[in-house]
């Protein structure tokens, strides 16, 4: 019979405050941001703090509860994720071109983000299930049916980042298994031909654009380029300690489009320098030196693919995030794991560590 409910006796403090600091850098950013203009708004600051308290209710809720109640929950955790992405997309709200919100007066709730959480758990939970070894084609085939239709309805809306995100935690998770190299090959070919559909059936002009424009931000400043044009010059003015906190040319005059959410990165080291960039993925590095710790001693496989997974989420965030901002990645709307303005992106990751810090306790 599954405990519910234990006492913290592992609790990983390390992790912890790893989680609490990068918060604390997205609180500072957004503050800054909220300062720009004559009036002030500070809905944004306001919202972020009511996301941060929820979140830390369900982190501390979740590494309550014993993982294991994840494990018997997997399919109705998808089946329903996958019922909240279709009614998102007939009764959902249009937000920056992507129907993927539902709308509750002044709080939007992104089902996605949740999603991306059933992911990992259904993946963890198959994975789990199967006798190994684990390299055979079949699982990587119903594996990837698993993930194809979260992927399918995000595509729908259409937020292609998100969708990204789906398809890299099954990647990185077959990648963790170890496929044989024909495999590599079927995975590399198959990828190449649904990336040529995508381009010709499904992406819009302006993800086109993003795609393309990261080549060769310069050949369009003004139009295509300009996200990133300015997210560089704001990075390259913060020199070694940055201008201050809401002192930075780009982020106050508002030149830099989205500078809460997707280049969250760029007022950060415009504010405080290089030196804070430094301290910010230093945190970042404590961060996953602390879920690798937990990889190393969980005590069963579903405990072991939650960790990979999660590890895999917010990895593969932090570099696209950071990617775009620095200009060597497509823009597409990825936020950088809680640092980023986002309620739901924010609740929910502080959900995911909550589950790794359950993975600790009862390691």
């Amino acid at each position: 019979m599954i405990n519910f409910f234990s006492r913290p006796r592992g609790f990983d403090w390390v992790l912890a405050l790893s989680t609490f600091l990068l918060i604390c850098f997205g609180l500072v950013a957004i503050y800054g941001v909220t300062l720009a203009g004559e009036t002030p708004n500070w809905d944004l600051l306001t919202k972020q703090l009511v996301a941060f308290g929820l979140g830390l209710i369900l982190f501390f809720i979740f590494s309550s509860i014993d993982y294991q109640i994840l494990k018997s929950y997997a399919r109705y955790f998808y089946v329903f994720g996958l019922i909240l992405m279709a009614a998102v997309l007939l009764f959902g709200s249009t937000i920056r071109g992507t129907k993927g919100w539902f709308s509750f007066g002044v709080l939007n709730f992104q089902p996605v983000e949740l999603v991306k959480i059933a992911v990992i758990v259904i993946l963890a939970y198959y994975f789990s299930h199967r006798p190994r070894p684990l390299n055979q084609f079949k699982y990587f085939f119903v594996s990837g049916l698993i993930v194809l239709v979260p992927f399918v309805l995000t595509m729908l809306q259409p937020d292609f980042g998100s969708a990204l995100i789906l398809f890299f935690i099954w990647l990185g998770l077959i990648f963790l298994i170890g496929p044989r190299k024909y495999q590599w090959l079927i995975f590399i070919i198959g990828g190449l031909l649904t990336f040529v559909v995508l381009w010709d059936f499904v992406f819009l002009d302006y993800q086109k654009d993003r795609l393309t424009t990261f080549l060769n931000p310069a050949a369009d400043p003004l139009g295509s380029g300009y996200n990133v044009t300015q997210s560089m010059i704001a990075i390259g003015s913060g020199g070694w300690t940055g201008m201050g906190i809401s002192f930075g040319s780009q982020s106050q005059l508002k030149f830099l489009p989205e500078a809460q959410t997707d280049f969250v990165f760029a007022v950060i080291a415009e504010e405080l320098g290089l030196l804070g960039v430094i301290f910010l993925l230093t945190i970042f590095l404590f961060l996953f030196y602390r879920l690798g710790q937990i990889a190393k001693k969980c005590r069963d496989d579903f405990a072991l693919f939650l960790i990979l997974g999660i590890m895999v989420l917010l990895f593969i965030q932090m570099i696209m995030n950071i990617g775009m901002n620095l200009g060597i990645a497509p823009v597409t709307g990825v936020t950088l794991p809680l640092v980023s303005y986002g309620g739901s992106s924010l609740i929910f990751t502080l959900m995911l560590l909550g589950i790794a810090e359950s993975v600790k306790i009862r390691s």
